[in-house]
């Protein structure tokens, strides 16, 4: 146990619910996480290049985070990495995500942020 944890002049870092507030607010953002791998570092690299694309590495785990959509393209991934990335790799490779993620076709992998524009692929 941490000395942290057993000195009860320390204030608890989580809120209550009591405590909390919620905003009536959509943000269309939408990412991924992904486990922190050669895979997954040439993902977040190849995606970093994108100025609308927020990447953060963390210490087993990276994030790519966006506004609206992210497109994740299979083959532009592969030239990058230098070997075949295919959608299932991508998808094994994904711990978790927040959006709707769509598979367009065998190159294509969508997340959207934004539900609307998602309704045209249902």
């Amino acid at each position: 146990m941490s000395t942290a944890a057993r000195d009860s002049k320390k204030s608890n870092i989580f809120k209550g619910m009591k405590d909390l507030t919620f905003e009536q607010t959509i943000s269309h953002q939408c990412g991924v996480t992904m486990s922190d791998s050669v895979e997954a570092r040439s993902i977040a690299e190849f995606m970093d290049q994108d100025p609308k694309v927020t990447v953060t590495y963390n210490p087993a785990l990276i994030r790519i985070d966006g506004e609206g959509k992210l497109i994740f393209k299979m083959d532009e991934i592969s030239e990058f990495l230098g070997r075949e990335m295919t959608a299932e790799t991508f998808e094994v490779n994904t711990s978790t995500h927040y959006g709707r993620m769509v598979r367009v076709d065998d190159n294509t992998v969508v997340l959207f942020g934004n539900m609307d524009e998602m309704m045209e692929y249902t």
